[in-house]
């Protein structure tokens, strides 16, 4: 196994307020870089760089720490942390946002510490392009970039977007953010478009039913693991983020060639730690994974894909 490398992850920090059917929660730990980071660090090491407000209790920090993650670029600013209130439906296959207060988030300047600087691997979470502009500016040449956005970004900062997107190899973003992104509703024609505009490798998600990663000429479907039971699905993308870059970053050897069987192993890892997000609220599913867990889960996903070829 090859050493493992240094990752980053640029994003959000939050407080949720959850509700579904069952039940609610009130100002959980949550945001991109979170669920991000918890996710990675059972693959490789780890640094979050975000903002929260004076208020944000000393007990979510502790636990990321518990989990490896470091949390140096962790900013601490006068005001309130940003808080978001969804819920779901029964389902789980619609979320209503009730409320969304940016707070100290608003003013959001990351500044990376010059420990950081260095790292290899770089992720640049659902944050406006113009901020991940700043980061990459920061950066001392990074071997790997990977980026998540959103609908917001698609179509009210597009110009600064499309800058990043020239700086990026990893794409991450839906379906619907990826046909409006290219303007075709094809999702292979879609990603072959996105690829043009700079990242050689797209991998757009579908919720429960996977996800598709484009990687040079290939197309590989990861699926979501069917769960029995769904308790809360915020950050399940974001998990999935962290699962794939942080084995990637396992993996990786210094010579910035990724294999194609790797790349697919970490989309199972991803579509891994995704699965665990789901079956608790916040990181709480993380507070007690073991990495056997995480070890037979990759394997429930090899029995669920596979087959043999049809007989002569």
């Amino acid at each position: 196994m090859s050493q493992k490398q240094s990752l980053l992850v640029v994003g959000s920090v939050a407080l949720d307020t959850i509700e579904t059917r069952t039940c609610q929660r009130h100002e959980i730990l949550g945001g991109s870089a979170s669920y991000f980071a918890a996710s990675a660090s059972f693959f490789a090491p780890v640094s979050t760089v975000a903002v929260v407000g004076e208020d944000f209790p000393a007990e979510h920090t502790q636990l990321l720490n518990k989990l490896g993650v470091d949390t140096d670029g962790l900013q601490t600013l006068p005001g309130r942390t940003f808080r978001w209130h969804g819920r779901y439906s029964d389902n789980f296959n619609e979320r209503t946002s009730l409320d969304t207060q940016l707070n100290v988030f608003a003013g959001f300047q990351p500044v990376l510490p010059p420990s950081y600087r260095d790292a290899q691997l770089l992720f640049l979470g659902n944050i406006d392009p113009v901020l991940q502009l700043q980061v990459l500016d920061q950066m001392h040449r990074p071997a790997l970039v990977g980026l998540d956005t959103m609908n917001f970004w698609i179509n009210g900062s597009r110009e600064a977007l499309l800058k990043v997107l020239k700086r990026v190899d990893f794409l991450l973003l839906n379906d619907e953010e990826a046909r409006l992104l290219s303007g075709l509703h094809n999702l292979v024609q879609a990603a072959q478009a996105i690829q043009k505009l700079g990242p050689k490798n797209v991998i757009i998600k579908r919720g429960d039913a996977g996800a598709l990663l484009f990687h040079d000429e290939q197309i590989f479907a990861a699926p979501a693991l069917p769960l029995s039971a769904v308790v809360d699905p915020t950050g399940a993308g974001d998990c999935f983020a962290g699962g794939f870059m942080g084995f990637i970053a396992q993996k990786w050897s210094g010579d910035g060639v990724l294999s194609g069987m790797t790349v697919r192993r970490a989309m199972i890892c991803g579509s891994t730690m995704a699965s665990f997000c789901c079956e608790d609220f916040s990181l709480d599913r993380f507070r007690t994974l073991q990495p056997q867990e995480i070890d037979a889960r990759f394997r429930a996903f090899r029995h669920l894909t596979h087959f043999e070829e049809l007989a002569p």
